[in-house]
């Protein structure tokens, strides 16, 4: 079991490891009025010490767009162990797509940890050596 070290820089509710599935929700640390269009770093209320190793992947949650119209602006956040100061505040990078209101403590993300991908060294060549699929979109397609 790893262990992730967790400092609260805002009064926020604390979060909760559920039973079901890997990620770990993240909550709003303020209330957040935006209008269509607008961007917005939303604080997440908490900075982390992550496991030696490993990095943060974090992802909007499956409700957020339904939710609050906002979307993750990076498509998806990364967060590597080197951001672990006590100041290092998480935030979620967010681009409204309507106006919208998102109260402090609502659950508008997710996170969970992956290892370190290993040293890679790229081989460039001639040919791959393998059969064409078809291009993108092509699964499945006779």
């Amino acid at each position: 079991m790893e262990t992730i070290k967790i400092k609260y820089l805002r009064d926020i509710q604390k979060i909760e490891r559920f039973n079901v599935g890997d990620w770990i929700d993240l909550r709003a640390a303020e209330d957040i009025y935006l209008s269509e269009g607008e961007f917005h770093l939303i604080p997440l209320g908490v900075a982390m010490e992550l496991p030696e190793g490993y990095e943060a992947l974090v992802a909007p949650r499956s409700s957020t767009f339904k939710k609050y119209g906002i979307l993750l602006a990076n498509s998806i956040g990364v967060i590597d162990e080197s951001y672990k100061g006590d100041g290092d505040e998480w935030h979620f990078p967010a681009l409204a797509m309507r106006d919208t209101f998102i109260a402090k403590n609502e659950r508008i993300c997710q996170f969970r940890i992956i290892a370190h991908q290993p040293m890679i060294h790229l081989k460039e060549v001639e040919s791959l050596g393998n059969k064409d699929r078809g291009g993108i979109g092509s699964t499945g397609r006779m």
